[in-house]
């Protein structure tokens, strides 16, 4: 099999054709936007997360900005349209998500590869069907995206643990570990970009995961939807790129959710070299009938790729001088919480070990103290238990608003106070 893509670079979209327009578009990233009364979850769910309605909230994963302005454009153009009926994709879809690829990353899929996902954890729960059996195990590698084990306890598998060893400056993968777990695994969960921790692995440590997996028949699905908000020098490489036979044993899951804060439309791309795997997750898609496509999403997703390009860059240079301002804020100002810069993403792994809060006693005693909504790490599983994410992608002044509030709350925490009841939800 021929490893590259039917689309070549020259028939996509680079950054250089687009409209006089759209490259003199400017986007004021600072301007804040109320979310209060949409349905959104970051915000009209803070009563039932955290038991207060009021807290500045820095915990879901997406974006308090808007969607580059032709993405809008384009959606409205399709709304003026008038029908929505049952929707399948066309060439346009595969050929902007084949050519994104190919423009930030270096990754050729061809366009059979490319399959319809409800959403990345939707489609990670169709694979897991697909690609296992109820008391397998299978792999991740926490502290990570909570998720991950929520899908493994719903559908029956068994959640077996390969820990991320952390030595106060980077996180390293425990392959000896690896090697003795993947000889009774099936499958692999890679977080890469990884989340919580924002860190970008290596073509050496994602080559070094991929033998072993492949060594003892372990299918790797790489969850890469963090993969476009690289905010430093370390290029993100798709696992499926590094060789054929990595990309014939594993699937790849993107998606523009992240990148262009479109995660409410429920859209993602599984990348599926192999066929008879393909066969098998297409089985599972149509059984569920879940084969469907919202054609708002399709148009998304097309404008997303095809013409976003300079919101993106724009937005990453923000999130950027954003991770610095706290990172410089938390060094200068709370020297008992220790933070690095992420790779990528615009998520921020504080380790708070020196508060001596365990569990969710440390989410609690920021709603409290500081009226601040963060993800306790004890979520994330095994070692995340003293950590806190913080989502940093919002307005520079909603940030240094919450980091003001996270160091009056440390400088005058009130030890007496450190065992408050816990919070539902």
């Amino acid at each position: 099999m021929e490893f590259s893509a039917s689309f070549t670079l020259d028939q996509g979209r680079r950054p250089c054709d687009q409209t006089k327009e759209e490259s003199r578009l400017h986007y004021d990233f600072d301007r804040p936007i109320s979310r209060e009364g949409t349905g959104s979850i970051k915000w009209d769910g803070r009563l039932a997360r955290f038991g207060a309605a009021d807290v500045i909230p820095l915990w879901v994963a997406d974006m308090d900005f808007p969607a580059p302005q032709p993405v809008l454009d384009a959606l409205a153009e399709r709304i003026r349209h008038g029908v929505f009926g049952y929707t399948k994709t066309g060439e346009d879809y595969q050929q902007a998500v084949i050519s994104w690829q190919m423009r930030r990353h270096k990754f050729a899929p061809r366009p059979e590869w490319l399959c319809h996902s409800p959403g990345v954890v939707a489609g990670l729960s169709l694979m897991v069907s697909a690609f296992t059996r109820p008391g397998d195990g299978v792999i991740i590698q926490p502290p990570v995206y909570h998720q991950f084990k929520a899908v493994l306890t719903a559908l029956g598998r068994q959640t077996v643990f390969n820990p991320l060893q952390y030595d106060g400056e980077r996180y390293t993968m425990d392959f000896a570990d690896l090697e003795e777990k993947a000889r009774s695994a099936k499958l692999l969960f890679l977080c890469n970009p990884h989340n919580p921790i924002g860190q970008v692995w290596s073509r050496e440590e994602l080559t070094r995961l991929g033998e072993i997996c492949i060594r003892h028949g372990v299918l790797v699905i790489a969850d890469e939807v963090h993969a476009d908000l690289v905010l430093g020098d370390v290029p993100h490489v798709p696992f499926a790129s590094i060789s054929e036979e990595f990309a014939n044993h594993s699937v790849t899951c993107v998606s523009p959710s992240k990148t262009f804060n479109l995660a409410g439309m429920q859209t993602a791309v599984a990348i599926i070299p192999d066929a008879r795997l393909r066969q098998d997750y297409d089985r599972w898609l149509h059984d569920y009938h879940l084969w469907g496509m919202n054609p708002l999403a399709v148009t998304a997703l097309v404008a997303a790729y095809n013409h976003g390009e300079e919101w993106l860059d724009q937005l990453l240079a923000y999130l950027k001088q954003n991770v610095d301002l706290a990172c410089s804020f938390i060094q200068n100002e709370i020297p008992e919480i220790t933070v690095r810069p992420p790779d990528a993403t615009y998520l921020m792994w504080l380790d708070c070990r020196p508060l001596a809060m365990e569990g969710d006693a440390l989410e609690r005693f920021f709603v409290q103290e500081a009226g601040l909504g963060l993800d306790g790490g004890h979520q994330f599983g095994p070692g995340g238990s003293g950590f806190l994410r913080l989502n940093a992608a919002m307005p520079k002044s909603t940030l240094l608003a919450a980091l003001e509030k996270m160091e009056h709350a440390i400088r005058y925490r009130p030890t007496s106070r450190m065992h408050a009841p816990r919070l539902d939800g």
